[in-house]
């Protein structure tokens, strides 16, 4: 071999070794920085997943937020609704019983149309089918009465305490309000109530007739109107003095 080939052939040798030895230098400088790259591509991934998670549930916390919020308010609405209507229902009722305390002053104004007299049972204080009769012949001439007031005096007879029969004697004025009122929609303060207990018999508590008579619930259809007919009231019940 001549001295011009072995010089070639030995500088193609280096130039080989040369190329591998930089490639291997190149592949370990960059193999680090492709996988630091990587690294970061899923670090962000898992952060924009978190942030979108996150995202998410504030989204939905602020929703419930406003629905609840929403919720209390029409509560809140509601309430003062009710407040506005139990004001007003006050209101009402304070207006009737003023009518009712100015009417019952003015009681002697009141002159009677007609009256009727519920009889009761012993110890009793349910209507019986005659009672109720009667009261239906009174109650037949509420509507053509202007101004009309009615008066319900309960009484018993004499037979037990007087606390007793006070209660006793409420009891079936109640029992006549009550028919009255869910038969015939006599408001409440069209009524003016009194419980006598056995202080106001019509009839002597010595006989058992008279006992019979004061087991009683009169009632009174009155009216302050001048045009009404003033002449004498008609009475229901009186027909049958035995009845109980």
């Amino acid at each position: 071999m001549t001295r011009t080939s072995l010089a070639i052939f030995l500088a193609a040798s280096m130039m080989a070794t040369a190329g591998c030895a930089s490639k291997n230098y190149v592949k370990q400088q960059t193999t680090p920085l492709i996988n630091k790259t990587n690294e970061l591509a899923d670090l962000t991934a898992k952060n924009t997943k978190e942030i979108k998670d996150v995202d998410a549930r504030a989204q939905a916390g602020i929703q419930a937020v406003q629905a609840k919020a929403a919720d209390v308010d029409q509560k809140a609405q509601a309430a003062g609704q009710t407040a506005a209507s139990a004001q007003q229902t006050a209101d009402a009722a304070n207006t009737r019983v003023g009518v009712l305390t100015n009417t019952v002053a003015n009681l002697d104004n009141y002159h009677s149309v007609s009256e009727a007299s519920a009889k009761f049972g012993f110890n009793k204080d349910v209507l019986t089918p005659q009672a109720k009769e009667d009261l239906d012949k009174l109650a037949a001439g509420i509507a053509s009465t202007k101004g009309y007031l009615i008066t319900v005096e309960g009484g018993t007879d004499s037979t037990g305490p007087a606390d007793y029969n006070y209660d006793l004697s409420q009891r079936r004025a109640n029992a006549v309000i009550q028919y009255l009122a869910s038969k015939y929609s006599v408001p409440a303060h069209k009524i003016y109530i009194i419980g006598l207990g056995k202080d106001k018999p019509v009839e002597s508590n010595k006989t058992a007739q008279g006992r019979r008579e004061n087991r009683r619930v009169d009632v009174h259809l009155m009216s302050n109107t001048q045009g009404s007919d003033q002449s004498t009231p008609t009475t229901a019940g009186q027909s049958n003095p035995s009845s109980m």
